[in-house]
């Protein structure tokens, strides 16, 4: 299993982003953004989501901040994706707890994501390729409701993910012209 990590703060993050993500992003490629609007601590996915889905990004984005994927609607979403686009390369992308040392990092990968896993819950896993962004410490008894994470920094993180998946589209379909 293979991934990359990159500090969000790098001048050149969505780029390495995108360098790794390009061989999983095509016109059969789906985006999935996993998390809520009603913790800062998750709403690096819906983020992420939105701002694809303003980019107007050419390819399907699910979970906004208006229309987020998260605990309790994740079976009925993952559905419906897997209904109406059959075929799909899915990429999942969610916040992630971590070291202390990690946080501010993102990490793509050719595995799935593994959603809630680090607060105990057993969700089904999402795509064939992943992002994450280590938001806080899993040192942090308050999981993802700490208080001590700001919402810059995963605006910030969302924008270079999102930076990073355009990017990788656009060198696909730029190389196929």
């Amino acid at each position: 299993m293979g991934k990359h990590k990159v500090f969000y703060e790098s001048k050149l993050a969505y780029i390495e982003i995108a360098n790794f993500m390009k061989n999983y992003i095509s016109n059969k490629t789906v985006i999935v953004c996993i998390g809520t609007d009603k913790c800062i601590g998750d709403c690096l996915g819906p983020l992420v989501g939105t701002y694809l889905k303003e980019s107007k990004l050419q390819l399907p984005v699910y979970g906004t901040i208006e229309f987020p994927i998260h605990a309790l609607n994740i079976n009925k979403r993952l559905a419906e994706i897997n209904k109406n686009h059959p075929n799909a390369n899915i990429i999942g992308i969610d916040a992630c707890l971590g070291d202390y040392k990690s946080i501010g990092e993102i990490h793509t990968r050719d595995y799935p994501i593994h959603p809630g896993k680090g607060v105990g819950k057993s969700l089904p896993e999402v795509g064939i390729a992943s992002i994450i962004g280590i938001i806080d410490s899993s040192d942090n008894v308050e999981l993802f409701t700490s208080r001590s994470i700001r919402l810059h920094l995963v605006m910030q993180m969302a924008k270079v993910i999102s930076n990073g998946i355009i990017y990788a589209y656009n060198l696909n379909n730029s190389s196929k012209e």
